[in-house]
């Protein structure tokens, strides 16, 4: 049996893809649908996005190179 590879998205990707869904008259299904992603992997993007806001996916910068 063969294994699927994971699919890898780059932060921009996930930083558009919920911009997308926050477009008014844009629902998380259709958005997920378009871009042939899961639904649920866009709700937890979108999840991390509030969490964590220009930190989401590994953000600007950490907080190491803050300090410098």
């Amino acid at each position: 049996m063969e294994k699927r590879a994971r699919r890898k998205y780059s932060p921009e990707f996930k930083r558009e893809a919920v911009q997308l869904a926050a477009t008014p008259g844009q629902s998380l299904a259709g958005v997920a649908r378009d871009l042939g992603i899961r639904e649920n992997l866009l709700r937890r993007w979108k999840k991390e996005v509030e969490e964590y806001g220009a930190q989401a996916f590994g953000g600007q910068e950490t907080a190491r190179d803050a300090d410098l």
